[in-house]
């Protein structure tokens, strides 16, 4: 196989693997971060300083942890004892 056929290759590979990944469905690419609603050891990302990310929470419902959730859900879903989900970090439920 000559170069130019293993380049073409290699180029029709990545044109593929990016046509997919834009042809995603709408409902697929529509979310948003929510704060203060995963479980301990669940949330997607940011924890608070000294984590890593994902899987880092230590307090269910930790306030600084976020989880993607779908686009115009998070305000709605609600926790234990009144509390919500939100948009932005919370400073309740953080570890000791």
């Amino acid at each position: 196989m000559s170069n130019t056929t293993k380049t073409l290759a290699v180029a029709g590979a990545v044109a593929a693997a990016l046509a997919t990944q834009l042809a995603a469905p709408a409902h697929a690419q529509a979310k948003e971060k929510c704060f203060g609603i995963s479980l301990a050891g669940e949330n997607d990302c940011a924890a608070g300083p000294g984590t890593t990310c994902a899987g880092t929470s230590t307090v269910d419902y930790q306030g600084n942890a976020w989880t993607f959730v779908d686009s115009g859900t998070c305000a709605d879903i609600e926790l234990p004892d009144g509390r919500m989900g939100s948009l932005e970090e919370l400073d309740r439920d953080l570890p000791a």
